[in-house]
């Protein structure tokens, strides 16, 4: 070593400092989390100040109040489920597809549910929560399933054809939403409050319908998560370090469509939080998605959560939609992701 020169830091010391950085980044979104979830019951179209809230939670408040607070804790677990499916199903989607501005619309998961949605309505005369529940799982599964066959089958770049086969249904299905909803008022009616994505006025009912599927696609995520840091140096490396990244891409396309579907089903199509949170969270934690998959299930129910906060405060004592709130914060996002993948080309 050349006199003058400082030591280089020992790889041990190197790992600990990277722990306890994202260790501390942990615990702040964690307290991030906790505040949005106190916010998401404090506050509302009807206003409740921090003390009938405690007293709410202590049991010694009065009824109506009582009956105020606890309306909001539906659309509160809504907003955390929703959010984690949304930010782990995006992280999942720009990491198998190897796409930084991918989100869960690219498998046509939204297209599918929507289509799901006007069938029942339209044909089988289907209504309340539930029914629109299980018909836009059911929609959002099929569509996800026929994106996935139609680009696994053909010569060429799989991802090329799996963004393409993407596009295509939720084209086809974006056009026979339209022409149901417009042909069919009735139909129109009821679909274009669920298009806008909201929180509010769904009950527990709805969060235990999808619940199973987003469980599942969680649970795959996690599984995965490993083979997905193996599977980002490329299908030939993937393969001489033993990995199977057919295998792995598959259980990763079906792990974001397993969330996807499930937030999709019950809160509507909510943009740009699947494709926000991975690039806060790569900004702050790296590539490795292990990590990424833990803070993006801590980052998106924060985000989700405090953006419906907003919408039930700036039009108090009306609402403004969530699906609305996220796309001007996720508007600017992507202006962000679009300049960064400029300069890094």
């Amino acid at each position: 070593m050349a006199i003058g020169t400082p030591p280089r830091p020992s790889e041990a010391g190197a790992k600990r400092a990277g722990l306890a950085r994202r260790s501390s980044f942990l615990l702040l979104g964690l307290v991030v989390l906790g505040l949005a979830v106190l916010a998401s019951i404090a506050f509302g179209s009807h206003p409740t100040s921090l003390s009938e809230v405690v007293a709410v939670l202590n049991g010694t408040a009065d009824p109506d109040i009582t009956t105020v607070v606890e309306s909001r804790y539906p659309r509160t677990a809504l907003g955390l489920l929703a959010g984690l499916c949304l930010a782990v199903a995006g992280t999942l989607m720009q990491g198998v597809t190897r796409n930084p501005l991918a989100d869960p619309g690219l498998l046509g998961i939204t297209a599918g549910a929507s289509a799901g949605i006007v069938t029942a309505t339209a044909f089988l005369g289907a209504t309340g929560q539930w029914a629109a529940v299980w018909w836009a799982l059911a929609g959002a599964l099929v569509a996800g399933v026929v994106v996935h066959v139609i680009g696994a089958v053909g010569s060429g770049s799989g991802l090329v054809r799996l963004v393409l086969a993407g596009a295509v249904v939720s084209a086809v299905l974006g056009a026979y939403v339209q022409a149901v909803a417009l042909s069919k008022p009735q139909v129109f009616d009821s679909y274009r409050y669920w298009v806008v994505g909201a929180l509010g006025g769904r009950d527990v009912g709805v969060l235990m319908s999808v619940l199973p599927a987003a469980a599942a696609g969680l649970v795959l995520a996690v599984l995965l998560s490993s083979g997905l840091n193996t599977l980002a140096l490329g299908d030939e490396s993937a393969s001489a370090l033993g990995a199977n990244p057919a295998l792995t891409r598959s259980g990763g396309l079906l792990a974001a469509v397993l969330l996807s579907t499930a937030a999709t089903a019950a809160v509507g199509p909510i943009a740009f939080v699947g494709l926000a949170v991975p690039h806060m969270v790569r900004a702050l934690v790296g590539i490795d998605f292990r990590v990424q998959i833990v803070f993006s299930a801590v980052i998106g129910p924060a985000l989700l959560l405090l953006a419906d906060v907003v919408g039930r405060l700036v039009l108090r004592p009306q609402e403004l939609m969530v699906g609305v709130v996220t796309a001007f914060i996720g508007a600017p996002a992507l202006l962000l992701a679009v300049r960064r993948m400029k300069g890094t080309s």
